[in-house]
């Protein structure tokens, strides 16, 4: 026995869901290390969306219910091929960053010729050598611009936790990046 859907099904999906579809790849194609895996997880990501879609409760943070779906998908996916149950690399999934964003950036977008090239490769390295409670919040956070709630709702924590973490790991980065920043001009070199 099929669901039906109306219409309006469709429409509320359409608007609500479906622009959350690039960064729900992004994050795929971290978790999964091939784009054809990416887009078959963000597929199985929205189909399962799309048939619950009548639990999902209107006004709530779509982007952390997706995240949910995508991040449960991927572990009953990861477990089902290792056979491994409870054995998850959450190393696999915290650091996406360095592995797309030069790969996958559409030449033509403004944001991307005006920031493209901001982060420097010993940015990238400082953000890659943060430990990886910190790595996934701060890349969460301050690179794809997830809110607190939806960080906490995708890492399963509290959001205190998120905040702690985004403080200590910023502050990690500000304490490894401090020539960089003196070399670049970022910092005044006067004594006070």
């Amino acid at each position: 026995m099929s669901k039906t859907y109306s219409k309006q099904t469709y429409r509320e999906f359409e608007t609500e869901a479906v622009p959350q579809m690039d960064i729900l790849f992004n994050y795929a194609l971290r978790l999964t290390g091939s784009s054809d895996d990416a887009d078959d997880l963000v597929q199985e990501t929205f189909m399962k969306a799309f048939r619950f879609w009548d639990k999902y409760e209107k006004g709530t943070n779509i982007r952390a219910w997706l995240f949910r779906i995508m991040k449960n998908s991927y572990i009953n996916r990861y477990r089902k091929e290792t056979k491994e149950p409870g054995m998850v690399d959450y190393e696999e999934i915290a650091n996406f960053y360095n592995t797309i964003r030069h790969q996958y950036t559409d030449q033509n977008d403004l944001q991307e010729k005006i920031f493209g090239g901001l982060l420097e490769d010993d940015v990238a390295k400082a953000i890659e050598k943060l430990p990886e409670d910190f790595r996934t919040v701060v890349i969460l956070s301050d690179i794809e611009g997830l809110s607190y709630e939806e960080i906490a709702e995708f890492v399963d924590c509290p959001i205190g936790t998120v905040r702690s973490r985004l403080h200590r790991g910023r502050k990690m980065l500000q304490e490894s990046l401090f020539d960089y920043a003196n070399k670049h001009g970022y910092l005044s070199t006067k004594k006070r």
